[in-house]
């Protein structure tokens, strides 16, 4: 777990947190175009760069903890959705099916071909990866040898969200989600939910996200739920026992659980404080049942996996927009879009301005030069006044091969060597620190 930041930033750029709309067009990080719709934002190359340096951890952690990465095709048959459930208790939040050609219609240019005959059939953009990834497991055999199976996507999924709810990046109709389905025995689920949870809590500190509450999500009385009452139960109590164990405090709450089985909601709070839901982890019966999924057990008969749903971050749209306004633009370092400014005092010193980016980008950081043509010194470090790290060179620094760091915060450093102050930099934002330097 990372140092807890030490960028304390003003009054005047916390008084962004209450709409990250604003904030993200001012920064160049995402906008929207009537000719592209409502609910679909396009990303800027600011904000592109967040939002990779975001997947990409994500990537790595779930690498790291031994998840393996597949993608899958954002649409599907609505036959597909009638087996999972969705087209019955969530097509009012989905879009319309489509349907897809008629006499001739061609077949898969790859050579597998439509088994169905192809004709008059019915496609419908996701509204969920889960039945996706159930269909990967479906797909081959699995023993209880290979259990857990970690399968997770970064992956497009589509709600018809009605206009007047759209907003920003946080009610979309387009949605990059971070998930993942663990496919395992049920004993192994609980220990499976609770490593979830602890990827959770891990990138909320490198993220600097603090939870406003963790929830245990029930079913509420009367509610639009798939039947059976002991497999709601037995996941209840796993999920409980895993929240009990976790040593969080949490509120159970009737009426949020997905219509599938309870879910460990983690809500997030904007700066007027409405909550939202960010992280997920949820146990669930019902799909392995619907899909027919199974493992060859140590007996050697079929046995009935269980299916571990969980999302570190939600949709990357909703997890951006709450970085915006938790940072008022001024994101961690590793996340940064631009993460080190260099400064010439004059346009003598261009050339070695121009030769330190070059070796920050070759590092693998995000580097550039803010050059003098652009107005005095004191204006263009305001100008870059959320980059996290501003190397000015003057006369001295570029004679000797260093840099003046000043750092977002307003601290500033002794000229170092120059590979000495790229090093530095490299290493705290590998390790994806909140904090900008070690006090």
């Amino acid at each position: 777990m990372n140092d807890h930041c030490s960028d304390h930033r003003s009054a005047e750029s916390r008084s962004h947190l209450a709409d990250h709309r604003r904030l993200g067009r001012e920064l160049d990080l995402f906008d929207t175009d009537p000719l592209m719709g409502a609910g679909l934002p396009y990303w800027l190359p600011d904000g592109a760069a967040v939002r990779h340096a975001l997947e990409e951890y994500i990537r790595g952690m779930e690498r790291a903890a031994g998840y393996r990465h597949v993608y899958s095709p954002v649409l599907g048959k609505r036959e597909l959705y009638e087996i999972s459930g969705h087209w019955s208790h969530y097509s009012e939040d989905m879009f319309p099916p489509m349907r897809l050609g008629g006499e001739g219609a061609g077949g898969d240019e790859s050579g597998g071909g439509d088994e169905s005959g192809g004709g008059g059939e019915e496609v419908v953009l996701r509204p969920s990866l889960c039945p996706h990834h159930a269909l990967i497991y479906r797909s081959r055999s699995h023993s209880y040898r290979e259990l857990p199976l970690r399968i997770a996507e970064l992956g497009g999924m589509y709600r018809s969200e009605l206009s007047g709810v759209l907003g920003g990046l946080t009610r979309v109709r387009a949605i990059q989600l971070n998930d993942a389905h663990i496919f395992c025995t049920l004993e192994q689920a609980a220990d499976e939910a609770a490593a979830a949870l602890g990827l959770i809590r891990r990138a909320y500190a490198d993220l600097g996200i603090e939870a406003a509450r963790y929830r245990l999500s029930l079913p509420s009385a009367g509610g639009k739920y798939v039947a059976g009452a002991a497999m709601w139960e037995r996941a209840a109590a796993l999920l409980t026992e895993v929240l009990d164990a976790s040593g969080v405090a949490y509120e159970a709450a009737e009426g949020e659980a997905a219509f599938y089985g309870p879910k460990i909601d983690v809500q997030i709070a904007d700066g007027a404080g409405r909550e939202a839901t960010l992280s997920t982890v949820q146990i669930d019966f019902h799909q392995p049942e619907r899909f027919g999924l199974h493992y060859i057990g140590a007996d050697g008969a079929k046995h009935r996996p269980v299916m571990v749903h969980r999302s570190i971050i939600g949709s990357v749209e909703r997890a951006v927009a709450h970085l915006i306004e938790q940072h008022g633009g001024a994101f961690p370092a590793w996340l940064a879009p631009v993460q080190v400014a260099v400064l010439p005092v004059s346009g003598a010193e261009g050339e070695r301005a121009a030769d330190f980016a070059r070796r920050c980008v070759e590092q693998g950081l995000r580097a550039e030069v803010a050059d003098a043509e652009h107005g005095s010194l004191g204006a263009r470090i305001r100008e870059v006044r959320r980059v996290p790290y501003q190397a000015v060179i003057g006369p001295k620094e570029a004679a000797d091969d260093r840099v003046a760091l000043r750092l977002r915060d307003g601290r500033r450093l002794d000229p170092l060597p120059a590979a000495e102050a790229l090093a530095r930099i490299s290493a705290l934002t590998a390790a994806h620190s909140t904090a900008l330097w070690p006090i």
